[in-house]
């Protein structure tokens, strides 16, 4: 039997940026240490947790003895399709009325991002030879590149999305790089909010941008896995249901994980809508093609937990409430935050703190003063300054607070 392996050559792959902070401090023993870098939303003792509501809802379909475990079709749970297309457009789209929106269960937002890219690398200006380019923001997910990558594109960049000086979007700059790619590229926002600065266009930036992105003919792919939780469900929906009001098409990769709290079920969900009905049925049999190629099928509890919660309206309007209450606990810690530092004399303005929205924020931190607050004060959070703010609680606030006016001062 040969000794040599297949694998001989396999270099061993870089850690995620995530997986090297989180790993650094599940090795700290120090009592007061503070993880800030984590992507669920953390309720005020720590914890990541479920909703009562979706939990009840959980045990209801584990008990029922007509549901059979059997395999979901490609396309996935079609009463969730349903409702989150109406979560993204508003029940009464045009589009949706004109039945050019085709909705595709997913494994998580990751796998929705997958599938489109797939999509479009094979479809998109097929008679046209097109291959890209994709533009992503910068900053953005350090995964995002890699997944477009894994697609088959070989041309992903960049464009101007945030401000460190001014510490927001810097519109300006993103216009002009938008002006400047090749006709037809695809560009892709987060959209509510930004990971990982939490910044966030205004309405009459995002018109903007729609009339840039029309004239130049680009397609827009939002990210959305954060409806709900930085203003309210119709407005963080907005820039989307914009762009289609225009009679743009549009690609959505969304996710219910964080607004659920099935981080474990890998709620996610792609969006397309389309020119023409006409487009319709051949697009969707690409999609299933697709699918059975990539996943071959979804999984089955979070789709029928969702679908339940956005199908009934009691459902829908007690979820609506639990989101109204993780929004205004995000943006106290924000005001509470910035007060503190600025109680501490902490050199700067902090305004932009509670500009920015969602489950992230940015505090303007270089990389020596993040290393400090790893290094000598035992507070973690991602190497260009973000943190997840609603890991701040009243137990820690001040630790952190205290923690950041070191790294800004000491330095």
């Amino acid at each position: 039997m040969s000794a040599i392996s297949v694998f001989t050559d396999a270099p061993r792959a870089p850690l995620k940026q995530e997986t090297r902070i989180l790993s650094d401090f599940k090795r700290d023993a120090h009592p007061e240490k503070v993880y800030l870098a984590g992507r669920e939303y953390l309720s005020e003792d720590g914890h990541s947790r479920m909703l009562p509501l979706v939990w009840k809802i959980k045990q209801q379909i584990g008990s029922d003895p007509t549901l059979t475990p059997e395999y979901l079709s490609a396309l996935g749970l079609s009463e969730f399709s349903k409702r989150v297309v109406e979560l993204a457009l508003g029940k009464d789209s045009p589009a949706i009325v004109e039945n050019r929106v085709l909705g595709t269960q997913t494994v998580g937002c990751t796998g929705a991002v997958r599938l489109g890219a797939e999509l479009l690398r094979r479809w998109c200006n097929r008679t046209a030879s097109w291959c890209g380019p994709i533009l992503l923001p910068s900053p953005c997910d350090d995964s995002l590149a890699g997944t477009f990558e894994a697609a088959g594109f070989a041309d992903v960049r960049s464009y101007r999305n945030w401000d460190a000086k001014s510490l927001g979007v810097s519109v300006e700059e993103l216009c002009k790089d938008l002006a400047e790619v090749p006709e037809q590229s695809v560009v892709v926002f987060s959209c509510p909010g930004h990971y990982p600065t939490g910044a966030e266009l205004t309405t009459d930036d995002w018109k903007l941008v729609a009339e840039l992105m029309m004239k130049r003919r680009l397609f827009p792919f939002f990210l959305m896995s954060e409806q709900g939780l930085c203003k309210s469900l119709d407005r963080d929906a907005w820039p989307v249901r914009h762009c289609v009001s225009l009679g743009m098409e549009v690609m959505c990769a969304q996710s219910l994980c964080h607004t659920l709290g099935l981080y474990g079920e890998q709620v996610g969900h792609l969006l397309c809508v389309l020119k023409q009905n006409s487009f319709l049925l051949p697009v969707q049999s690409q999609l299933e093609r697709l699918v059975h190629s990539l996943w071959s099928s979804p999984p089955t509890d979070g789709a029928r937990v969702a679908a339940t919660v956005l199908s009934n309206p009691a459902y829908l309007a007690e979820w609506q409430e639990g989101l109204r209450g993780c929004v205004e606990r995000c943006m106290l810690n924000r005001e509470q935050l910035r007060e503190k530092l600025r109680l501490l004399g902490c050199p700067g303005q902090w305004d932009h703190l509670t500009n920015q929205t969602g489950l992230y924020c940015c505090t303007g931190l270089n990389g020596r003063q993040v290393e400090f607050l790893s290094r000598r004060r035992h507070v973690y959070i991602m190497p260009d300054g973000c943190l997840n703010i609603s890991a701040i609680n009243s137990r820690n606030i001040d630790y952190v607070a205290e923690s950041i006016h070191l790294a800004l001062t000491a330095l």
